[in-house]
């Protein structure tokens, strides 16, 4: 059985805070965030909007871009999600 894991980055409606995650179920996560279903990061900055996600078939790869991203500069990291998501729009607004 193969998986698939996720890279994600999140934001709220200013885009004044950014979340790097990863996980194996990207909607499900998505989900619980833009529901506050768990009191955390997320939560406290209102960080409902996926905003940049990357694929991997490796938990391992994922876990190491992880770490990459989240070392970046936040310039780096928006320069990053401008390369497919230039105008930062909500990619999961219509997935519920």
């Amino acid at each position: 059985m193969a998986y698939t894991f996720y890279v994600y980055i999140m934001t709220n409606k200013r885009n004044n805070v950014l979340y790097t995650g990863r996980t194996s179920g990207l909607e499900g996560r998505v989900y619980q965030h833009k529901n506050k279903i768990y009191k955390g990061f997320t939560y406290k900055y209102n960080l409902n909007r996926l905003i940049y996600f990357e694929e991997f078939e490796s938990e391992y790869e994922s876990m190491l871009r992880e770490k990459q991203i989240k070392g970046w500069t936040r310039t780096k990291k928006e320069t990053l999600i401008k390369t497919i998501n230039p105008t930062w729009n909500d990619l999961a607004e219509n997935w519920f």
